[in-house]
């Protein structure tokens, strides 16, 4: 059986959710952050080096990185569930959208928590180009979806799981206004909808109240 390292408030939230959607069985081990440091406990790190979550465990094999491990849950158990083929009208959405996460949403979001913490003046040129960053992206997601119900067009797909810890769990690290952005929010309410979602959030941080508003 998938065994799923979660550390609580993360993004193996990702995992589990994916978990939840296809009906996959799996073990979940969970995990608090160090109460003075936020980080992966000494258990975590005693499993990969840089204490890394979402981890999971099958087959003798541990892999670690949330966007190889859903591609992976993907791969052997979606059955072309939650993804387009090559031949769909919207496979390049897809591609994109499920990239666009870690590759510009999930590290805008860092970013802004790291520079926010070093105390800089709002008009810093290091603050403000930050901030600039942040707000193009929040704008073209906001744009997206005034065109489609999902990241990926009409479908929910594994690019909305990928997405969706930056605009909600992400926020209790760097705070973030979404009421310039009706679209999001709407957005967010979709996914609080699905029952999956909901399973997955209990079970994995059955202490936090989902951030979708």
């Amino acid at each position: 059986m998938l065994k799923i390292h979660h550390l609580g408030h993360s993004q193996s939230e990702r995992i589990v959710w994916l978990c939840e959607e296809l009906d996959v069985p799996y073990e979940l081990v969970k995990y608090t952050r160090d109460a003075r440091t936020m980080l992966s406990p000494p258990e975590l790190v005693a499993l990969h080096p840089l204490g890394a979550a979402p981890l999971i465990e099958v087959d003798g094999m541990l892999l670690a990185e949330s966007a190889a491990i859903v591609e992976f849950i993907l791969a052997r158990h979606g059955d072309g569930r939650l993804q387009h083929a090559p031949d769909h009208p919207d496979f390049a959405s897809y591609l994109y959208w499920f990239h666009f996460a870690n590759g510009n949403l999930q590290p805008v979001m860092g970013r802004s928590m790291m520079i926010g913490r070093a105390g800089l003046p709002p008009d810093h040129p290091v603050q403000t180009a930050v901030q600039g960053r942040l707000d193009k992206v929040l704008a073209l997601i906001e744009d997206r979806l005034g065109q489609a119900d999902y990241l990926a067009g009409s479908d929910f797909t594994a690019a909305d799981i990928m997405s969706v810890f930056s605009l909600t769990t992400m926020r209790i690290f760097q705070p973030l206004d979404l009421s310039p952005y009706s679209n999001i929010r709407a957005y967010l309410q979709r996914i609080g909808e699905r029952p999956a979602y909901r399973r997955a959030m209990k079970k994995g941080d059955p202490d936090l109240t989902p951030m979708l508003t």
